[in-house]
């Protein structure tokens, strides 16, 4: 595992260099003193934590655990106060391995998010990163209303070397899967993938199509490995969080998958989202290319970020 973290590091930094370059030169401002921390100090570090997208009640748990080992340790320097704002920073992201575990093919990963976010081209990096490992992939064109989106994944598929069942433009939703489910059966396929529609405006419409793919997934996929990622754009910030809220009353999310992680001065999105909703990362976008969908590492992610 510690290869593999090592391995990740220098995307993660390159990555992350806008977010690094915003906390790490405010965090290292407020100790440039070198004087005590004190109550003052933390409440800087707070705002610099909110300000980053961390969110209020993440932010003031980070504060309030840092408080508490100052009041067990009377000697405790502003320096060491930065490791252990980072070693915090890993407690809290330290999540299990990404990768989907299968038990029996096909396994089924069930890909959501509104229109905008990355989700298609998540789900043509995602169909590579598996095709790397040995893995025979197959995606599923259940968007079907969204106009192009069945031939954007075409093209994905295409990059990606991962065939695409489809259907024409306005189908349902519900029958795409299930011949996708057919086809990955008698294909020998190990992991199937599903795009699906992003209408959150009409939330009503778009819980009954999940409903009814999901119910032709638990019937055809019975004893499979099953997920539900959740695709997320880090640069919309707290309303990344809101878009989280609402897809967790609809469906069961299982994974976030965050894109655009590189373009934004604001990475503690990542700590907000894993905390308040209890959903571990389990993908990040860290460039256009193929290869920049990394699983996510909380200790890298930390490392990243503080340096």
């Amino acid at each position: 595992m510690q290869d593999k973290r090592q391995g990740l590091l220098p995307r993660f930094m390159e990555g992350l260099k806008k977010s690094r370059e915003d906390i790490k030169k405010k965090v290292d401002l407020i100790f440039s003193l070198g004087n005590k921390p004190d109550s003052e100090m933390l409440e800087e570090l707070e705002e610099v934590l909110i300000t980053s997208d961390a969110g209020v009640a993440t932010s003031l748990e980070v504060i309030n655990t840092l408080s508490e080992r100052m009041r067990r340790d009377k000697t405790i320097t502003g320096e060491r106060i930065k490791g252990e704002l980072k070693n915090i920073l890993k407690e809290m992201l330290d999540t299990p391995s990404p990768e989907t575990k299968i038990a029996a093919t096909p396994a089924v990963i069930l890909v959501v998010g509104v229109n905008g976010v990355g989700k298609t081209t998540t789900i043509g990096k995602l169909a590579a990163l598996y095709k790397n490992e040995g893995k025979k992939v197959l995606l599923a064109a259940a968007d079907t209303f969204r106009a192009a989106a069945i031939e954007q994944l075409q093209v994905w598929g295409q990059r990606a070397g991962a065939d695409v069942i489809k259907h024409s433009e306005g189908s349902d939703p519900a029958a795409v899967v299930f011949d996708a489910l057919s086809a990955a059966k008698a294909r020998g396929v190990d992991v199937l993938i599903v795009d699906t529609a992003g209408r959150l405006h009409n939330k009503k419409n778009l819980m009954e199509e999940l409903k009814k793919v999901q119910r032709v997934i638990n019937r055809e996929a019975e004893g499979r490995s099953r997920e539900t990622y959740l695709v997320l754009d880090a640069t919309t910030g707290q309303n990344a969080l809101m878009q989280a809220r609402t897809f967790k009353e609809i469906t069961d999310i299982t994974g976030i998958i965050l894109t655009k992680l590189d373009g934004t001065a604001k990475g503690g999105i990542v700590l907000a989202i894993s905390r308040e909703l209890r959903i571990p990362v389990k993908y990040v976008g860290l460039g256009e290319g193929m290869e920049d969908l990394q699983p996510f590492d909380g200790e890298a992610f930390a490392e990243a970020m503080l340096g």
